[in-house]
């Protein structure tokens, strides 16, 4: 197998780093390359830059805005994306809802909702998770009870993320209590200003606002915004996380890490010389790359194999991906956090730092300061989208045959 990339797909490469590079601001970019946090507006822009040039759903059928890209441009796109700090167009409109709406939706609904997902225009969220409804998603409690030509929906979402700036959710709604756990569920859209719904956010340990609870009290939803067949949904839910497992592997985003890694470790000292000097760090280094690019080949394959494909279904090798690209996120994270070592500590100054000559921190902790913070929101990667336990079931079936 060859994996050297050809002159045109490096000359493919190299248009995109420069569009990333010059185009999206250096201060966003420095953000996502640091682990912190954007605002919407951040987010909004970066999104609307990407959409001007077409770049937010080249995966996507041409009709709809995507390109006709090969498996190897697609990837090249997502590696620089990630590699070069440029946040990625909401997952939750394009890599998340969108195809589901491509692929189970009407053709009224694709005119209605793709063009404004695409271009950000609406903000979606994923109604999903429950409380006791997570890795069990198909526990889910959350009801639409059919009345004349509206669904009236009850019910509770947790995890929410972004529900504070979104106007529309997707939601996973029981819709048949007499049947199974996997059947009986709708995906059903809904718009966030229908009275009968509250956003309450959830404070993360590092004190931000990601995530929230959704409360749903008798809400009146249309059933044009049902999406698929009644009690079906569970077909549109696997599609979706199919789709989101192989994002979540993100080997452009721990490449950069990797990189940042190695110029820090060059910068602290570990007694007397740098940190990168020492041979059981450096030995952490290479393991990690191994399994990097180990993640990298697989992922080629499976977007490769993705455009032969002629069913709508998920390809089960996605959650090779995700327990991979998740487990090699946290270690990236956990290299950054042992780089910083007590550096990571928020700085609180106490009123007797005076007696000691200074009310100052006595160094510049900027780098320093993300690594907890991130070290800890990224436990929940090997959770979302499907816990590496269940991902690993569904190797056992449907890759292994076991």
């Amino acid at each position: 197998m060859d994996l050297r990339f050809s002159p045109e797909e490096n000359q493919f490469r190299e248009e995109l780093r420069t569009f990333f590079r010059e185009k999206v601001p250096a201060s966003i970019r420095e953000k996502v390359m640091e682990s912190r946090h954007l605002s919407k507006e951040e987010l909004v822009q970066s999104h609307k830059i990407l959409h001007a040039k077409g770049l937010t759903v080249p995966h996507w059928p041409k009709e709809w805005g995507g390109a006709d890209w090969t498996p190897v441009q697609h990837f090249i796109y997502t590696e620089e994306l990630q590699f070069n700090g440029v946040p990625q167009p909401l997952p939750f409109n394009v890599s998340m809802c969108g195809p589901v709406v491509i692929a189970f939706g009407t053709e009224e609904q694709k005119h209605r909702f793709l063009p404004r997902m695409a271009a950000l225009d609406d903000w979606w969220c994923q109604g999903f998770s429950e409380p006791g409804a997570g890795s069990d998603l198909a526990g889910l409690k959350t009801t639409a009870v059919r009345q004349g030509d509206h669904f009236i929906v009850n019910g509770q979402k947790t995890w929410t993320t972004s529900a504070q700036y979104a106007n529309w959710i997707f939601c996973l709604c029981r819709t048949d209590p007499t049947a199974k756990k996997q059947l009986g569920i709708s995906f059903i859209l809904i718009d966030m200003k229908t009275p009968g719904i509250i956003v309450r956010p959830i404070q993360t340990m590092d004190g931000g606002h990601e995530v929230n609870e959704v409360f749903f009290d008798d809400v009146k939803v249309p059933i044009e915004n049902l999406v698929g067949q009644e009690h079906r949904g569970w077909d549109c839910a696997k599609f979706l996380l199919g789709n989101e497992r192989t994002g979540i592997a993100r080997v452009g985003y721990s490449k950069q890490r990797v990189q940042r890694i190695k110029e820090l470790a060059g910068q602290v000292k570990a007694g007397d010389r740098p940190l990168i000097e020492d041979e059981r760090f450096r030995e952490k280094i290479a393991a990690v790359e191994v399994e990097l690019k180990a993640l990298e080949m697989t992922q080629m394959r499976v977007l490769s194999e993705e455009r032969h494909r002629k069913d709508r279904l998920p390809n089960p090798k996605s959650s090779i991906l995700k327990i991979k690209g998740s487990e090699i996120q946290q270690r990236t994270t956990e290299l950054m956090l042992e780089i910083a070592g007590p550096l990571a500590l928020p700085y609180q100054p106490e009123e007797n730092d005076a007696e000691f000559g200074s009310n100052e921190p006595p160094l510049d902790l900027d780098w320093a300061a993300p690594a907890a913070p991130s070290y800890f929101n990224n436990r929940k990667v090997s959770i979302y989208g499907g816990s590496n336990e269940i991902q690993r079931n569904i190797i056992c079936k449907a890759v292994l045959g076991l």
